[in-house]
């Protein structure tokens, strides 16, 4: 497989995720605390895919490692509020457990890419 289909197949997972966060936010309750915790789920959620399309357009080795540290700063800040948004609604335990499932995952991906370029 060509990077370039590797990087397609990477940015269409990312994609996916972020449509599936943002139909788990749809499904939540409204309520004061959902209403505070969703925007930021989604802004940093839907960031991991975005800021990855930057890296591959990245101008330099340099450039390309700052913009995949962005994605990882993403990814976590992901995982931190999956894990507010899973205390608050307990009965999506399921569903929020499997994104914070991926967002492990990504972590490990771009981790090992970040460690691969700097040297």
């Amino acid at each position: 497989m060509s990077r370039y289909e590797e990087n397609d197949r990477l940015l269409e997972r990312l994609i996916k995720f972020a449509e599936d966060i943002i139909i788990l936010c749809k499904n939540l309750p409204k309520n004061l605390i959902n209403t505070r915790l969703i925007p930021q789920l989604i802004d940093c959620s839907t960031s991991i895919g975005a800021n990855y399309s930057e890296a591959c357009e990245a101008e330099s080795a340099k450039d390309f490692i700052h913009k995949v540290k962005i994605v990882i700063k993403e990814i976590k800040e992901t995982r931190f509020f999956l894990r507010l948004v899973l205390k608050s609604n307990i009965e999506y335990r399921d569903e929020i457990t499997l994104r914070g499932k991926e967002t492990v995952e990504f972590l490990k991906i771009f981790s090992k890419i970040a460690s691969k370029f700097k040297k």
